[in-house]
């Protein structure tokens, strides 16, 4: 990486300032260098100076003044710096040598094959998926590319809760609630269900009791009951499976909750974690009966928030909480358990946790990665803290929640979906008990329609290929915690920061390739008096490793979009101020080789975010 490289040369001219100076050199330092708004002011820059100037007792301008001199008798990092300004107050601004840069090739640091387990998707098997869930997908669908793309050995775990609420409640509605429509899938026929059982609960408070009925055999399994959910489960998940695969989104292992209930996971957890002073039984007041894991606030005093009260794991009347079963899950992930499971083929080349099967090398993770939305983040904390109480400090220290916003709809969206919108709301939850929001197949049909009547040009990629990587980035172009407002108009333009935008600029790319000949553009000798839009996109390359850097150290793949957009625009600026095919002799070789290095670079960021790199719309 270029950013490292720098920032190792000035730390080594650093410490050799410090000894001039008879100073001893603080390990710790922090250098920074970024890449300035204003081409003029260098590729680089670093403030340096200033940080060091109340430790040195010098004016930051002498102090750069010195630095520069060190870092140009050590030979500028390489070489690889061609020119160094110092600026006031007391900035270093280094020039790249491009013709040394392009001659070179940067990668980032090897990861020592650390494997990674990625849980995403996770969505419960009762109904068909909406947008919301999509989000989900596509934010962890995008983790795992960027992850293997820097070296780890990556996992990916789907868990699914078929011993939970939404579920029984399900079954519960199939059961006694009478429904007649036609649907050509059962999970939508269970979309329905599932709003309408709860609208009977809060007429007939009674009928909820039978969801208890159903938690106890889903729980206890080989029973009636716990069959038809089974049965619902696996059906509704494989329906999941293909509604993902449409996103090009897929799985290792499937991971189901029974198989942690039935198979002794649990009760091996409770083993380890009963040794423990936090975990006990309530012995009187309203949790008497439960096993309840003390928090750590709970130990300060705070009880004030719901977040200090301390979490029951096991109900009064033995049923198991969600996060019980996170907890055990999280003990086998890391390996710390001394039980495994076994494992069948559910698909061609996904696997799924069973009580019969083989064994197979899943978990022991270096890292779990956990994709799920905030409102879960105490029960997430509560996973961490488990894992803290039992002595497991550097598992918990690589455990890593990542949290997003929720999905919502424009007021276009909703009233697509015959929503009322008289409120005049700026957007419109999405809610699975009143039935409200928009399933992935059906905006999946309605996106691939309007892309189709936008379209003139029906020999590139198919619609639906074009309205799925549509969605996906629209759902990734926004920071994790953003509440994205889904808009059906605004995701297919064809301008702007969209999928689609992307796509089109890599398939000109492309074109201008294919026009220029089969022979691949090479770097030129000396790379030197360039246009403004030339240096621009030359710059904005370069930062790519870096990038990726960022993106997988915040687990952000909205960092890679923000990348890649900008990317597009000052190649489609190049495009419109440089002549490429029409330029002649060096001119045009460096603008056909910033054309492929424009397309190999957006190509792989395209990869990484699960879009494809089309070489025609």
């Amino acid at each position: 990486m270029i950013s490292q490289a720098i920032i190792s040369g000035i730390a080594r001219s650093t410490k050799r300032l410090f000894e001039e100076l008879g100073l001893d050199y603080a390990d710790d330092l922090k250098i920074v260098v970024e890449q300035p708004a204003h081409l003029e002011h260098g590729d680089y820059s670093t403030n340096i100076a200033m940080q060091l100037a109340k430790v040195l007792r010098k004016a930051p301008m002498q102090i750069a003044e010195m630095l520069k001199t060190h870092l140009e008798a050590e030979g500028s990092i390489g070489r690889l710096i061609g020119k160094i300004e110092v600026a006031p107050p007391g900035f270093l601004n280094m020039y790249l040598n491009w013709s040394q840069w392009a001659r070179q090739t940067y990668e980032l640091p090897a990861n020592a094959g650390d494997k990674v387990v990625v849980e995403h998707t996770s969505i419960n098997p009762n109904k068909s998926a909406h947008i919301g869930h999509l989000r989900n997908s596509c934010i962890g669908d995008a983790l795992v590319r960027l992850l293997k793309r820097v070296g780890y050995e990556v996992e990916v775990h789907n868990y699914i809760d078929d011993l939970g609420n939404q579920l029984a409640d399900t079954v519960v509605g199939l059961l006694h609630v009478a429904h007649k429509q036609a649907h050509s899938r059962f999970g939508d026929f269970c979309w329905d269900i599932y709003s309408q059982v709860n609208r009977e609960y809060e007429q007939n408070p009674r009928l909820k009791e039978q969801r208890t009925t159903v938690l106890h055999s889903l729980e206890e399994g080989n029973e009636n009951l716990s069959w038809v959910g089974l049965l619902v489960a696996e059906r509704i998940v494989r329906e999941h499976l293909d509604e993902m695969k449409a996103f090009n989104i897929n799985y290792d292992l499937l991971v189901w909750e029974s198989n942690i209930v039935r198979e002794g996971f649990w009760d091996s957890a409770f083993g380890l974690l009963k040794e423990t002073p936090q975990f006990y039984q309530e012995t009187s007041g309203k949790l008497e009966g439960c096993w309840v894991l003390k928090q750590a606030s709970a130990e300060h005093g705070e009880s004030d928030s719901e977040h200090s009260i301390d979490k029951v794991l096991v109900r009064s009347n033995g049923i198991l909480t969600y996060t019980a079963k996170d907890i055990a899950y999280h003990l086998w992930k890391f390996g710390l358990l001394d039980k495994d499971f076994r494992y069948t083929r559910f698909a061609d080349d996904l696997w799924s946790t069973s009580d019969t099967g083989t064994g197979a090398a899943y978990g022991r993770a270096d890292m779990v990665i956990n994709v799920i939305d905030h409102r879960q983040q105490y029960p997430q904390a509560m996973v961490k803290q488990s894992l803290e109480i039992l002595g497991f400090t550097a598992q918990a220290e690589k455990l890593r929640h990542v949290s997003y916003g929720v999905v919502s709809l424009s007021p276009a969206a909703a009233e697509e979906l015959g929503i009322d919108t008289s409120s005049g709301k700026a957007s419109y939850a999405m809610s699975g008990r009143l039935g409200i929001g928009i399933k992935v197949s059906e905006l999946l049909d309605l996106m691939e329609g309007v892309i189709e009547s936008k379209r003139s040009d029906h020999e590139g990629l198919a619609s639906r290929d074009i309205a799925s990587a549509a969605i996906r980035y629209y759902l990734l172009r926004y920071s994790l915690l953003t509440e994205v407002v889904f808009d059906i108009q605004q995701a297919t333009e064809i301008t702007g920061n969209t999928g689609v935008y992307l796509m089109y600029s890599h398939a000109r790319a492309a074109s201008i390739l294919g026009k220029a000949g089969n022979e691949r553009p090479q770097a030129p000798h000396e790379i030197d008096q360039l246009a403004k839009a030339e240096h621009a996109l030359l710059r904005h390359l370069a930062s790519w490793q870096d990038t990726l850097s960022v993106a997988c150290g915040e687990l952000s793949p909205n960092v890679i979009c923000n990348y890649a957009h900008e990317l597009a625009i000052l190649f489609n600026n190049f495009y419109a101020s440089c002549p490429i095919l029409k330029a002649e002799g060096a001119r045009k070789a460096l603008r056909l080789w910033l054309t492929l290095r424009f397309k190999e670079t957006l190509g792989d960021a395209l990869t990484v975010l699960g879009l494809p790199a089309p070489g025609r719309m």
